[in-house]
């Protein structure tokens, strides 16, 4: 009894800490609508608008109300998902964002995976070997993958494995050819064309994906190496690697049994923050490969001054990181029972 009452507690405590959260974030995203150095009135009508014109728009945006109503009106338009329409495309800015997330999902979905699968055994790796050659040539490629600027990296990749050897697919989700022969049912193309039984497709958008996820999980592989190996170093040196060697405990299981077993918690939190910056950062790799994703779709409707877009852009990327920390605490409760 009293296990499920404290258990109702911590529901109860989290429940209102993603609640406040939530609350702090619509606060946060209605304030940098407000301070933003462009005028939404202006953006709509056009600079060559009449007095009577922009006063009418003005109105009808309740730029004319108290910020305190401003905010109740925003408020009101979130919960019933009303976000607006977007000035550039001229179509409701949530279909918008429903038509270029997948896209951006699916590219950082394949960039973590190769993040991940690279940068946590090199990391292990590195801190094995700990000061000699493994270590090193480690920390240099890591090094390279965090310095170089990623549009550079994928012009460079674009001439080389693109341009010149022809091993991968060029810009875009894929090949001009196959553009309109996969209905749209979730915007997911590897799954719609899965679904629909257009395998050319499906092989044409893998080819296409492969460069720019390599490139985006290469960086992020360098972030995950550095975290693992300073994690696997602070185990490595506990008490308990000792006297598992001691035991006759292999220097494999010891590794990856025991100490690697203590940073699964930790490395979930930092996969978990690296896959949230590769869907809201992924703005250069997307300009360079012509990728029609969400960041693509966030930096242009800045530049044009699509408030809109820009302010929904903004809550969805805070609500992403809210829903990765709490998955990150659902995969603690997995893997460490002490938590629970």
């Amino acid at each position: 009894m009293r296990l499920d009452r404290r258990r109702l507690n911590g529901i109860a405590e989290q429940g209102i800490s993603i609640f406040v959260t939530l609350f702090g974030l619509l606060i946060l995203t209605f304030v940098i609508g407000r301070i933003m150095p462009v005028d939404p009135v202006r953006a709509i009508v056009g600079e060559d608008a009449t007095r009577e014109v922009y006063e009418t728009v003005y109105r009808q945006l309740g730029l004319d109300k108290p910020m305190w109503q401003q905010f109740l009106l925003y408020l009101r338009d979130v919960v019933t998902l009303d976000f607006g329409t977007s000035i550039r495309t001229g179509q409701p800015v949530l279909q918008d964002i429903a038509r270029v997330l997948p896209a951006t999902i699916e590219l950082a979905t394949f960039a973590i995976l190769i993040g991940a699968g690279l940068g946590t055994p090199l990391g292990v790796i590195a801190a094995v070997n700990k000061d000699r050659w493994p270590d090193q040539l480690i920390r240099v490629i890591s090094l390279m993958g965090h310095s170089m600027p990623i549009f550079w990296t994928g012009m460079i990749a674009l001439l080389v494995f693109y341009a010149n050897l022809g091993w991968v697919g060029g810009s875009g989700r894929m090949s001009q050819f196959y553009i309109g022969l996969v209905p749209e049912r979730t915007n997911f193309l590897l799954i719609d064309s899965a679904l629909a039984g257009e395998w050319e497709v499906f092989r044409s958008a893998i080819n296409h994906i492969i460069l720019p996820a390599a490139l985006l999980g290469y960086s992020s592989s360098a972030y995950i190496t550095r975290m693992t190996r300073s994690f696997m170093l602070d185990q490595l040196g506990q008490e308990y690697v000792t006297t598992a060697r001691v035991k006759g405990l292999s220097r494999r299981q010891t590794v990856w049994r025991h100490a690697f077993g203590n940073i699964r918690v930790q490395l979930v939190t930092i996969v978990a923050l690296a896959y949230g910056a590769l869907l809201e950062g992924a703005v250069l790799i997307e300009t360079v490969f012509a990728w029609p994703g969400f960041g693509q779709y966030l930096t242009s409707n800045l530049l044009i001054g699509d408030m809109n877009a820009v302010m929904t852009c903004v809550l969805i990327v805070g609500v992403i990181f809210i829903g990765l920390n709490i998955l990150s605490d659902i995969l603690y409760r997995v893997f460490d029972p002490r938590t629970r």
